[in-house]
């Protein structure tokens, strides 16, 4: 994982706002729950929320209106610290896809911008 990377996942575990380079994490927090929004050039390309009340975590992914290898990074990383073992984006045929870690094993599906993984 590119160190820019794991600090952004640092910032998101931690409810920090974070920035640099080409990439931004604005965290909010509530009473309830912690949101964190991954920026990529400025354009959201994740967005994960953790219960403060509970163990319970929801991560949405979106494209950013830009499918490039560095956005598909970042999601990935977003997904090894946050995701279940297994969840990953990847690419076939020009064409993006996304493995879930599911109860009833490892599924693929198309990606599409702002699914619930």
């Amino acid at each position: 994982m590119r160190k820019i990377e794991t600090l952004m996942n640092a910032a998101i575990t931690n409810g920090r706002d974070f920035r640099l380079a080409n990439t931004e994490v604005v965290s909010v927090s509530n009473t309830d729950n912690r949101t964190s929004t991954v920026l990529l050039h400025g354009h959201k390309i994740a967005e994960v929320v953790i219960s403060t009340t509970s163990a319970r975590k929801e991560i949405r992914v979106f494209d950013g209106g830009n499918k490039t290898p560095v956005t598909k990074s970042r999601l990935n990383a977003v997904l090894r610290a946050h995701g279940e073992a297994g969840d990953n984006v990847f690419q076939k045929n020009f064409r993006w896809f996304v493995t879930l870690n599911t109860v009833q094993g490892l599924s693929t599906v198309p990606f599409f911008s702002s699914m619930k993984v």
